[in-house]
């Protein structure tokens, strides 16, 4: 009878200890609600000694992209054997699931391999290669279900530095930036492939679409290579336009939803602006709630998209045109005055996860830093993977990333 009890107790201490933590996947760029945000909790307060545990690392090819994970499989491209290849790793163990060839390896003055990250939904994986391939896989098989140019079907030309717009899935449709004249911003049907809408006219940029509330009304919001535009996601209408052109169209960060507004950033010393979008009649204006731009400006985000924590924004700002010194600053959304910085903290990206900012650097370092208004605190830090422009993918306690030769798992919990 008491080992019986005992039993019990085990399995419901057990059962309790399993359910004190979240559990969430990381789908697409950017994490489920495409903000760099996770709602994973109970995960790491510090480093041990040594450092987290590397669950697994594996052979990764090169390439930009992030790592996406759902329904236990860590997803990513590569460059490898002269293919661009769309490659599904088991998520638990590292085993390669499936690799399934996009088109021809990717090769680019300013690195090689694709840049975009897959989105997962639905069943379907859908990839954009380096050179503007868009293409939907079966998800369990790898088998490719179709595979459209983008820039054949819109007429547009690939971007100086490779097609980086990482798919956004939003009912039957994926929307990517492509560029050119009314396609700067195009959707294509999720289960063929077909050119659905086009908006925007200009160069593509290196954002990518995010699905938002602006002004009271869901929107795709883009930052392409000289704009902000607010699209209406069913027939691409465009409700509003910003326009924020940066040299060499070097709009990389992603658009921030800052209470029912806009958020933009970008480096070349461009700056950033706090776009309040207003409605009347059905018609939408944007203006500036207020604009930091040029050499003295409060955050300037090279790649990386800031994170928004209870009214502060975290990001990095760098200093000069793509200039080796970035600080990692804290500023207030609502004013855009500076809150905190860490000056020369060195160039990464980063995710928000259980209070805490996840910094992965280009010196291959996962950083810890508690997500505070009061100041920078350190809280861990170690060097486990090579150099990398990406941010850690979060999922079910183990985080993800990959630099120009492995994919690396990191537990987190």
């Amino acid at each position: 009878m008491q080992t019986l009890i005992h039993r019990s107790l085990h399995v419901l201490l057990a059962t309790v200890v399993s359910c004190s933590w979240t559990h969430a996947d990381w789908p697409q760029f950017l994490g489920e609600k495409r903000d760099g945000s996770s709602s994973e909790t109970a995960l790491l307060d510090a480093f041990p000694e040594e450092g987290p545990e590397v669950v697994w690392r594996v052979p990764g090819g090169v390439g930009m992209s992030a790592v996406t994970v759902a329904d236990g499989l860590a997803i990513t491209t590569m460059n490898d054997s002269g293919k661009q290849l769309l490659v599904a790793f088991d998520a638990k163990t590292g085993e390669r699931a499936w690799q399934t060839g996009l088109g021809a390896e990717y090769k680019n003055g300013q690195g090689d391999g694709p840049r975009a990250t897959a989105a997962v939904l639905g069943g379907v994986v859908y990839a954009f290669t380096g050179d503007g391939v868009l293409c939907a896989v079966d998800q369990k098989t790898g088998e490719l279900i179709w595979r459209t140019d983008a820039l054949q079907a819109c007429r547009a030309s690939e971007s100086e530095y490779g097609m980086s717009s990482s798919p956004l899935v939003v009912g039957d449709s994926v929307i990517v930036h492509v560029g050119g004249r009314g396609t700067a911003v195009a959707a294509f049907g999720t289960s063929d492939g077909r050119l659905q809408w086009s908006a925007g006219s200009g160069p593509a940029g290196y954002s990518s679409p995010t699905l938002m509330n602006v002004a009271g009304k869901q929107q795709i919001v883009s930052l392409t290579g000289d704009k902000a535009l607010g699209i209406a996601p069913s027939d691409g209408a465009v409700l509003w336009t910003y326009e924020f052109e940066t040299p060499y169209a070097c709009n990389t960060a992603n658009p921030v939803s800052v209470n029912d507004d806009v958020f933009i950033s970008a480096g070349e010393n461009h700056g950033c602006v706090f776009i309040d979008v207003e409605e009347s009649g059905g018609k939408f204006a944007a203006m500036e709630h207020w604009a930091s731009v040029d050499s003295k400006s409060v955050m300037r985000n090279e790649w990386q998209t800031s994170v928004l924590v209870d009214g502060y924004l975290y990001g990095f700002d760098n200093v000069g045109a793509a200039g080796p010194t970035t600080h990692l600053t804290c500023i207030d959304a609502d004013t855009g005055e500076t809150v905190w910085r860490k000056t020369r903290f060195g160039k990464g990206n980063l995710v928000l996860a259980d209070g805490k900012l996840w910094i992965t650097t280009m010196d291959g370092e996962l950083v810890l830093v508690k997500v505070s208004p009061d100041g920078y605190e350190e809280l861990g830090r170690a060097i486990l993977f090579g150099r990398t422009r990406q941010s850690l993918s979060i999922a079910d306690g183990l985080g993800y990333i990959r630099d120009n030769q492995e994919v690396v798992c990191i537990k987190l919990r």
